[in-house]
């Protein structure tokens, strides 16, 4: 397990896998749950992809701070990053899927096919997704294939496995696509995701939807109604729920002040900071932090 100051506990896949292969994991949840939960901090997040297929017990999943009452044939798709912690009740099963982001690169001539899955945005909300029994029957079988693939001694089981998760990536992305009542064109959907991306890695130094703007090479307006008709949200919102989502995740270690969380996130006045993120939130970094511990 990797310790890093200015973040909570980060799990790399090595820690978790009694074999020699490294990018990958898979396992029903219950058995799961036996082997590491004791081991790992009740907080904490992955160095790889985290999913999970929940088909039998109850009690809460938190994902980024966004707290979901667990259900069966709920699946919880997670980012390198996010943090989440988990209080399950009774008699828990399903299925796990750990796998790195190399799992996939020998494999796909397009490096970043994963992130063109609603799912693995990185946003809580989107990756946390309810089947209908029928569709779950589904979803489950594929589970169960890739899981006797897992361990068999089939020869070129890691790619079948790797053909087994992106056909359930795409059956379950299908069916929540046809959920929706709209969706924007794909050119707009694409701009979009470059957006987030972007916000990702530069949030700490562009805090403006303009400098964003002038890097996607359309207009602020432009950018502005693809964020609101998609999200709902300005494109203003979208870089401050980044940068809060941040502060969040640092305020929950203890190790850093709040000060130090502001430094961290380059706000140069930590009055700013504190006061940004009470606008925002409606209580101070401190009072956040004691409410999130006592929970």
């Amino acid at each position: 397990m990797a310790m890093h100051k200015d973040s909570i506990p980060l799990i790399d896949l090595s820690n978790l896998s009694i074999m020699d292969q490294t990018e990958v994991l898979l396992h029903r949840f219950g058995e799961y749950l036996e082997q590491h939960q004791k081991n790992l901090p009740h907080v904490h997040r992955h160095s790889f992809y985290h999913i999970v297929f929940f088909t039998e017990g109850a009690g809460t999943h938190t994902i980024d701070f966004e707290n979901f009452t667990a259900q069966p044939f709920q699946v919880y798709f997670m980012i390198p990053g996010q943090v989440h912690s988990w209080n399950f009740q009774g008699q828990v099963d399903g299925y796990v899927v750990n796998f790195t982001d190399s799992f996939f690169h020998s494999f796909l001539h397009k490096p970043d096919y994963l992130d063109t899955f609603s799912f693995f945005s990185g946003v809580a909300r989107e990756g946390v997704i309810n089947l209908a029994s029928g569709d779950g029957e589904q979803v489950l079988a594929n589970f169960e294939k890739a899981l006797a693939q897992y361990q068999s001694e089939q020869p070129l089981k890691w790619d079948m496995i790797r053909i087994l998760l992106l056909e359930l990536f795409i059956l379950i992305d299908q069916k929540k696509t046809l959920s929706l009542p709209q969706t924007l064109p794909h050119h707009h959907f694409i701009l979009l995701k470059n957006y987030q991306k972007l916000i990702d890695k530069k949030y700490l130094t562009l805090r403006r939807p303009r400098e964003y703007a002038d890097l996607l090479h359309i207009t602020p307006s432009h950018l502005n109604a693809i964020c609101q008709e998609q999200t709902g949200q300005s494109a203003g919102e979208l870089i401050r729920h980044r940068i809060l989502l941040e502060a969040k995740r640092m305020l929950v270690n203890l190790d850093l002040s709040v000060t130090q969380v502001g430094y961290l996130l380059n706000f140069n006045d930590n009055s700013y900071f504190i006061k940004f993120f009470k606008k925002q939130v409606g209580l101070t970094p401190e009072d956040f932090r004691k409410m999130y511990s006592r929970t």
